[in-house]
C-alpha cells in the first residue's frame, strides 16, 4: 500500500506550491475586498499547467491522473482557498466537455480553459431546489437548427466572472425528471443573458449569483452528448469534484493549522508557553488526526477513480466530511488566537466564512449522507412516502 507521490506528482505539486505562496497568498484578503480573481493570475495558473491538467491532450490538456489535479487543488487553496474553484470548475466542466461536446466544440474552448484564458461555471441549480437537481425548470425549446433557452439558474459560482457555462435545461416533458435533462455549452455574452450578483458571507472574490436567460438562442450542435443524457453527466462528474472540494476545505484548515502551531509555541500565558497547556495543545493535535483522516479518504476517491474502482460513497463521505472538519478546525485555530483571531487583521475569520459556503455548494450534508446510504442498501434508503 502506496501513501506517497510519484515524482512527476511531486514535481507538480512544487510548482504549484511556490505559484501558491508566492503569488497567492499575500492577496488573499485583497482578493476578497476586490470581489474578483484577477485574469492575469488566472493565465500565469494556466502557463504553468496549473488548470484542469487532467483533460486529454488532443484538445490541449496534459491527461494528468485525478490524484495530480487533488494536489494542485490543496496546494493552490491553502493560500486561497477561493482560486481553487478555478481548477475545481475548470476540470469539473472540462471534462463534461470532453466527454459529450462534439470535436470541434472541444477544440475551440478546452485549451482556452487549460491555458487561464476562459473561466467556466456550472449552472444547474434552480431557485425552485438545489437539491432536487432532476426536476429542472429552465427550458430548452427546438427551433430549427437552434435551441431557445428561457428560465434562471441560480446559486451558480463565477456568475459575474465567467466567459461560458455548462447549462443543464430541461429538453423533455416535466414528467420525464432526469431522463429530460440535457446540457448545453452557452457563452455568457449571448444575447438574452443577464446576470445578478449577491451578497455573500464569503468568498467575495469567487461571486455567486443567478444567470437569467431570456429568449436565449443557442446553436443545436452546443448540446453536449445525446438530449436527455445532461443529468446523467453531471452526476458522474459530481464523484470527481466532492473529491476535490473536500480538499480545498481541508487546504485552508492546514494553513490555519500551520500558523496556530507556531503561535502557541510562542506566546505565553501565566509564564508558560500556550503549548503546555493541554486545554491548548490538545484540540490542536485532535484537528491535526481528523485532518489527517478525512485527507486520506478524498486521496482514496481520487485513487479510486483513477484505479476505475466505483467511488460514489467515497465522494460523499469526502464532501460532507471535508468542509465539516475543516470548519472545526479553523474555528478552533481562530478562538486559539484570541480576540486577535476574532478581528479580520488575520485570516481564520475569512477562510471559516469561505468554508462555509462547501458545505452548502454541490450537496449539503444531508444529501451526501443519503447518498451513502443509498450506496449500502440500495434505492429505499431514499424512497419517500
Amino acid at each position: 500500500m502506496e501513501f506517497g507521490f510519484t515524482e512527476e506528482q511531486q514535481a507538480i505539486r512544487d510548482t504549484a506550491r511556490r505559484f501558491a505562496r508566492e503569488k497567492l497568498a499575500p492577496g488573499y484578503r485583497a482578493r476578497e475586498e476586490s470581489g474578483v480573481i484577477d485574469r492575469a493570475l488566472v493565465r500565469e495558473m494556466g502557463s504553468l499547467g496549473l488548470i484542469a491538467g487532467d483533460l486529454p491532450a488532443e484538445f490541449g490538456g496534459f491527461g494528468l491522473d485525478s490524484t495530480s489535479i487533488g494536489i494542485v487543488v490543496e496546494e493552490i487553496c491553502h493560500a486561497d482557498l477561493n482560486v481553487g474553484y478555478v481548477q475545481v470548475l475548470g476540470s469539473l466542466n472540462g471534462r463534461i466537455i470532453a466527454a459529450h461536446a462534439r470535436p470541434a466544440l472541444a477544440r475551440e474552448w478546452i485549451p482556452r480553459i487549460v491555458a487561464g484564458e476562459a473561466l467556466v461555471a456550472l449552472a444547474l441549480t434552480e431557485p425552485r431546489g438545489g437539491s432536487d437537481a432532476a426536476h429542472l425548470h429552465l427550458r430548452a425549446e427546438r427551433d430549427g437548427g437552434s435551441c431557445v433557452l428561457n428560465g434562471e439558474k441560480t446559486s451558480i459560482s463565477l456568475s459575474d466572472q465567467a466567459d461560458l457555462a455548462v447549462v443543464f435545461a430541461r429538453t423533455g416533458a416535466p414528467e420525464d425528471g432526469a431522463r429530460g435533462v440535457s446540457a448545453f455549452l452557452v457563452p455568457l455574452d449571448a444575447p438574452g443573458i443577464s446576470r445578478t450578483r449577491f451578497d455573500d458571507l464569503g468568498s467575495e472574490a469567487v461571486g455567486r449569483g443567478s444567470l437569467h436567460f431570456d429568449n436565449v438562442r443557442v446553436p443545436a450542435e452546443m448540446m453536449l452528448g445525446d438530449e436527455g443524457g445532461g443529468f446523467r453527466q453531471v452526476m458522474n462528474g459530481f464523484d470527481y469534484s466532492r473529491a476535490l472540494i473536500g480538499l480545498q476545505c481541508l487546504a485552508a484548515a492546514r494553513a490555519s493549522l500551520d500558523e496556530t502551531w507556531p503561535h502557541v509555541a510562542e506566546r505565553e500565558a501565566f509564564g508558560r508557553p500556550l503549548a503546555q497547556y493541554q486545554g491548548v495543545s490538545f484540540p490542536l493535535a485532535e484537528g491535526e488526526a481528523h485532518y489527517k483522516a478525512v485527507r486520506l479518504l478524498c486521496y482514496e476517491t481520487l485513487w479510486r477513480r483513477d484505479t476505475g474502482q466505483p467511488h460514489t460513497s467515497e465522494a460523499a463521505m469526502a464532501k460532507w466530511l471535508g468542509p465539516k472538519t475543516a470548519l472545526e478546525i479553523i474555528h478552533q485555530c481562530l478562538l486559539t488566537h484570541g480576540h486577535a483571531g476574532y478581528s479580520r487583521d488575520l485570516p481564520h475569520q475569512q477562510r471559516l466564512r469561505d468554508v462555509i459556503g462547501l458545505e452548502i455548494g454541490d450537496g449539503t450534508a444531508q444529501i451526501m449522507k443519503l447518498i451513502v446510504a443509498r450506496e449500502k442498501i440500495g434505492r429505499i434508503a431514499v424512497q419517500y412516502g
